[in-house]
């Protein structure tokens, strides 16, 4: 089928797939991404002092430690603890939210397509879920402990898939795991406890 002039102007006149806007965002989610993990890292030994601060402190530890990429940070094991101070419910609610928030940062790396994840054996198996099932593969990868949901985040990200709906299936994962940690803390510990009495 032959091209007319008409169309042969509008291929030349329309705009580049990546707009500069588009370059300048990606350009600061990569160095935000960055930036953020290098600060987290460097205080990881002191993030469990926030859990001193209660339902606040938890959210913020789980912020820091879900907002590193690829660098483990404490997270979970302040939550375990935490369920058996305070309410379990009140703790998974907040270390969800400071979960799903934190783990914005994959999605950002995602985002911006300077992720070098993009040809590890891990991602190649990670992101067909992500473009099959969408949300619900986030959902259910960050319900479940796991080193690989900062890849599924990147991969989030990389597939376009909205924000708001990568954020709400990751909080509602993040819930769901918290409340195993937080509910696991709160029962071993008294059943610890229960030993001597």
């Amino acid at each position: 089928m032959p091209v007319s002039e008409a169309q042969l102007a509008n291929l030349k006149t329309s705009k580049p797939a990546n707009s500069a806007a588009t370059n300048i965002l990606r350009i600061v989610a990569i160095l935000a991404v960055i930036g953020i993990t290098i600060y987290i890292y460097s205080i990881r030994d002191r993030v469990e002092e926030f859990a001193a601060y209660g339902y606040p402190g938890i959210f913020l530890v789980t912020l820091l430690a879900n907002a590193t990429i690829f660098l483990p940070a404490p997270g979970v094991a302040v939550v375990f603890a935490m369920g058996s101070i305070f309410n379990p419910i009140g703790v998974a609610l907040a270390a969800g939210t400071g979960g799903a928030l934190g783990e914005l940062s994959g999605y950002l790396a995602g985002f911006s397509g300077q992720a070098i994840v993009e040809r590890t054996d891990v991602y190649e198996k990670i992101h067909p879920w992500i473009e099959k099932y969408g949300g619900w593969a986030i959902l259910v990868l960050s319900a479940i402990p796991n080193p690989f949901f900062d890849i599924a985040g990147v991969a989030a990200g990389m597939a376009k898939m909205k924000f708001w709906k990568f954020l709400l299936f990751c909080w509602i994962g993040q819930i769901i795991k918290m409340a195993m940690f937080a509910f696991a803390g709160a029962y071993s510990i008294d059943w610890i406890a229960s030993f001597y009495e």
